[in-house]
């Protein structure tokens, strides 16, 4: 069970949101910080907020470090956009606790905070746009339990172990299999930093390391297409293989029977509502603490539904 908002819907509401902002609009600046850009997934993030960018008439900016791994790197490009005293900006943590001292100096300064895709342990943020990650997962765990028979080993490839989405994701998945279905076990959680390739070599050492093992959940997309990578590696064809996010690779895996089903966010959704969000905050208005953007299950049988592909990216 599950709540989403429809892609439509929101683009609609969202858009009659913007001819209300004053016409000194085009004056607002905001950044927006990401975790990285070597997945499709951002730059999915990016053309939504380009879009509420652009019929809201303000000026964004959209960067990350190369890798999910560089925190320092991103805490420096988070002190840098603070320093073009901007209207508002938008962050997605990698590091959910190293970024609260620059994040109270933006608070101190009036800047309001928007937090996107992870949250931030802390009340700063005045909105965070994201998926439920608990509640996905959750759901990824359920299908899970479902396609195995409801028992036996599965393990888990995560991106990170810091930030909110990583933290949720393992959570959510972990804790609805131990609450819901006793004679599942999950017998390692090892995390990759989101890079395909070293997910791949975690995957086959878990696989090398339990030959019975029934399925494998990535946490996002780095992590997924190194769990099909992996097994591929080992001619391992009768796990099952869940993942998080879209992208070519795994829309491929999927259609080819590699993968059994993914967790699709809506990236552009999350872009959107984060700028939207952002302005309204610089103008003293009210904006919702939690802007839950949705989530879906798809697979073979509904990847080609116009509601899916919606919200799906290469």
């Amino acid at each position: 069970m599950f709540t989403r908002r429809s892609l439509i819907g929101t683009i609609g509401a969202l858009a009659m949101l913007g001819t209300a902002l004053p016409a000194s609009a085009q004056d607002v600046y905001v950044p927006l910080i990401s975790k990285g850009f070597q997945h499709q997934f951002w730059q999915a993030v990016k053309a939504g907020a380009d879009k509420a960018a652009a019929e809201l008439g303000v000026t964004v900016t959209f960067e990350g470090p190369d890798t999910e791994a560089q925190v320092d790197r991103q805490i420096d490009m988070l002190a840098a956009a603070l320093a073009k005293n901007p209207q508002a900006i938008g962050f997605a943590a990698l590091d959910s606790q190293a970024a609260i001292p620059l994040l109270r100096q933006a608070q101190e300064a009036n800047i309001p905070v928007i937090a996107f895709d992870s949250g931030v342990d802390s009340d700063i943020p005045v909105a965070t746009a994201s998926t439920d990650n608990i509640a996905a997962a959750a759901l990824a765990a359920d299908k899970m339990a479902e396609l195995i028979g409801g028992e036996g080993k599965v393990a888990l490839v995560v991106h990170d172990q810091t930030s909110r989405t990583g933290i949720d994701r393992r959570d959510g998945f972990v804790n609805r299999m131990q609450e819901a279905y006793p004679n599942v076990e999950i017998v390692t959680i090892q995390y990759g930093g989101g890079d395909h390739l070293q997910s791949t070599e975690i995957t086959k050492s878990i696989l090398q390391a339990n030959p019975d093992l029934k399925g494998m959940f990535g946490a996002n997309e780095g992590s997924a297409i190194g769990v099909v990578n992996g097994a591929r590696e080992l001619g391992k064809t009768d796990l099952v293989i869940i993942g998080y996010d879209s992208g070519a690779q795994q829309k491929q895996a999927i259609r080819d029977g590699l993968m059994a089903g993914a967790i699709t966010q809506n990236p552009v959704g999350i872009g959107y509502e984060t700028v939207v969000a952002a302005v309204k905050a610089s103008k003293g208005e009210a904006v919702e603490k939690n802007i839950d953007t949705g989530f879906f299950w798809y697979d073979k049988s509904n990847i080609d539904d116009p509601e899916i592909a919606a919200v799906l990216y290469d």
